[in-house]
């Protein structure tokens, strides 16, 4: 589900739901299931050099979406990629479903599979607000921060509520958003507030890359959509805000984009150590 603007081109939609469950189905090589705490998570790991690069995934979508990042890092970086619990082969559970536990259960899976700070965090739509959380909460924790068309604080108010969207928008949001997708969904306000409610303290570069395509659209929602893709890179000042000739699937449709980042990020945190 494209949070960035739910009036998506349906054909587009449809493309992007079959190339997840595609992905969901095929797994990355050296996937992994283990139990964190009393959790079952299925996740992939490297270990190499720091900072480890930690990967979070957008609404209802499956680590597999980072199929073609994870292959072009440098082959000394560390990373983790996972499935949150619900998704893919990590089992569910019963606790909230708001940044807040999203955001301590990743930092607690982190520190006891022995991937210490600092992390670079790259999150992928709704991953992207869950990474903008966890940055503002554990600076000191964090060398990099990069948001991949990133879903923002306030996406679902005003123009964006789902209230005021169309039938076929809200019809097609049901059918899409079921189980802890849902649950995920429907605590996003909440999130969003957990995010604004913590400064920005931390001094650690920046990258927002932000979807060209749907910057041609015109619509009001459109317009309010593409209003708040240049509001994120505002959120961080310092920040260096990459348009991406692609829609909202950049991981899977410019994965290029992603790798270059990450890469300019480690160079920068690499170049301070």
């Amino acid at each position: 589900m494209n949070l960035m603007n739910p009036q998506f081109n349906l054909c587009r939609a449809a493309a992007i739901l079959i190339a997840t469950l595609l992905t969901g189905c095929a797994g990355l090589p050296g996937a992994q299931i283990r139990q964190v705490d009393s959790r079952t998570i299925e996740f992939v790991a490297r270990v190499g050099s720091g900072p480890v690069v930690v990967f979070e995934n957008g609404l209802g979508g499956h680590m597999e979406w980072w199929g073609k990042v994870l292959p072009a890092l440098p082959t000394d970086t560390s990373y983790f990629a996972y499935n949150r619990p619900g998704t893919g082969k990590s089992a569910a559970v019963a606790t909230p479903r708001d940044g807040e536990h999203i955001v301590e259960e990743l930092r607690r899976g982190l520190l006891q599979q022995g991937m210490q700070p600092p992390y670079v965090l790259v999150g992928h739509s709704l991953g992207g607000l869950y990474m903008q959380l966890f940055a503002r909460k554990y600076p000191k924790d964090v060398a990099g921060l990069v948001l991949v068309d990133s879903t923002h604080p306030k996406q679902i108010e005003g123009a964006g509520a789902m209230e005021n969207q169309s039938l076929m928008v809200r019809g097609l949001a049901k059918a899409l958003i079921t189980g802890v997708a849902k649950d995920e969904f429907d605590a996003l306000s909440l999130t969003g507030k957990q995010v604004l409610d913590v400064p920005m303290a931390g001094n650690f570069p920046v990258y927002v890359l932000s979807a060209a395509e749907p910057m041609k659209e015109t619509s009001e929602l459109a317009r309010f959509s593409n209003a708040l893709r240049q509001d994120i890179a505002l959120m961080y000042p310092n920040s260096k805000q990459v348009w991406v000739d692609s829609g909202h699937a950049i991981p899977i449709e410019k994965p290029e984009a992603v790798v270059n980042a990450v890469r300019a990020v480690l160079a920068q945190v690499r170049i301070g150590l």
